[in-house]
């Protein structure tokens, strides 16, 4: 992306049109619950994006915006839904004291956290017609799927 100069017109969350695009996927990695959690920019993306009836999706720890993302209303947009997300007990042992919280723990407060049998390889639910998540790395391919189906 660097080499070929694509990532130099990275758009800025600010300058996001919410009503050009019908789903926005936040990918994990704990750098969503640090950079993305609480950042207003993309909580006016999801905000605009919900209000245009599109589709929210959120992988692994890319669901840690939901825990703050509100509904045009100004409730929660994830309220008594069941949602999912990187689960507790396949963190790295001594990561969970470091990280500014506990996903599982934040989403469980506002949300109906469905972690899913951890035997299973891969897991995604979704909340309602417009947003679904999905636990962990090994879901990516379910979500891709989940979110064909939805967009056909």
């Amino acid at each position: 992306m660097y080499e070929s100069g694509r990532a130099d017109n990275t758009m800025k969350l600010t300058d996001v049109d919410a009503s050009a695009y019908d789903v926005l996927l936040i990918v994990g990695g704990h750098g969503a619950m640090y950079d993305l959690a609480e950042d207003k920019a993309l909580h006016n993306v999801i905000t605009g994006i919900h209000t245009n009836k599109g589709i929210i999706a959120a992988e692994c720890h890319g669901p840690a915006p939901l825990i703050w993302a509100k509904k045009a209303d100004g409730t929660s947009l994830i309220e008594g839904k069941k949602v999912t997300g990187y689960p507790d007990e396949i963190e790295p042992e001594g990561l969970l004291d470091i990280l500014p919280f506990s996903l599982e723990q934040e989403l469980s407060k506002t949300a109906d956290y469905d972690k899913g049998s951890l035997e299973k390889k891969a897991h995604a639910v979704w909340a309602d017609e417009q947003i679904v998540t999905s636990r962990d790395p090994f879901s990516s391919e379910l979500m891709g799927e989940e979110l064909v189906k939805a967009l056909k």
